[in-house]
């Protein structure tokens, strides 16, 4: 089985210095510590084991893994179910 590798945040471009890096953990819940605002000011792109995903609501570099929806399930406050996919995982600017 392959051993999972960490792929590191890009860097600011010196086209884009306006851009924030990358952090290693981002949810896209604004009530979650890991949320930050200025990194959504531009449009990411995640990658779980070189596949694009677009339906990405957190996700941990170091720790290799996303949370995506499941389906339309909703928890008992009226959010998505997410689930947990492990992988490897790529956040980058698009």
């Amino acid at each position: 089985m392959p051993q999972n590798r960490v792929r590191p945040a890009r860097e600011p471009s010196p086209m884009n210095p306006d851009r924030p890096p990358l952090p290693d953990r981002l949810s896209t819940d604004p009530r979650s510590p890991h949320h930050d605002r200025a990194v959504f000011e531009h449009e990411i792109g995640i990658r779980l084991d070189d596949r694009e995903r677009s339906d990405v609501a957190e996700y941990c570099i170091s720790e290799g893994w996303v949370k995506v929806p499941a389906g339309k399930t909703l928890d008992r406050k009226g959010q998505p179910l997410l689930i947990k996919l492990k992988g490897r995982v790529e956040a980058y600017y698009r």
